[in-house]
């Protein structure tokens, strides 16, 4: 398994208390093919890259607000612009963060479990980020 991620518990939740069993275990929280899933994938995150994550989208929502003043403010339309882009710039670093992570993590797991198809689902995420 990759650093800094549990192995599958016997119940294949990777720890987490109380939830369903699943037939098959994903290896590192991302979905398993053709196996019950929880609602939601559960994918434990490092201390530090929530901190990172959480920082840089607190400033996205700053900056996000701000532009919403600027906006009932009348500001000049170059400013908001500008403004506008920031926001966008440090929301596509929150996602380049989570991306690198995703790869580092659950898709090298997956990947050394033998489940190729985790590439087509990489694929798919960099064509949603325009790579």
């Amino acid at each position: 398994m990759a650093q800094g991620r549990g192995n599958a518990t016997a119940a294949g939740t990777r720890g987490e208390k109380n939830a369903p069993a699943l037939t098959t275990a994903a290896p590192c929280g991302c979905a398993a093919s053709g196996a019950a899933t929880p609602a939601h994938k559960h994918t434990p995150r490092s201390d530090e890259l929530k901190k990172s994550v959480t920082c840089r989208l607190n400033r996205a929502i700053g900056q996000l607000n701000g532009v919403k003043a600027m906006i009932e403010d009348d500001r000049y339309c170059g400013d908001v612009l500008t403004q506008l882009a920031a926001a966008e710039s440090a929301v596509k670093a929150v996602s380049r963060m989570v991306m690198h992570d995703h790869l580092k993590t659950c898709v090298v797991e997956r990947i050394q479990q033998g489940d190729t198809e985790v590439v087509d689902e990489v694929m798919d995420l960099l064509r949603k980020f325009g790579a």
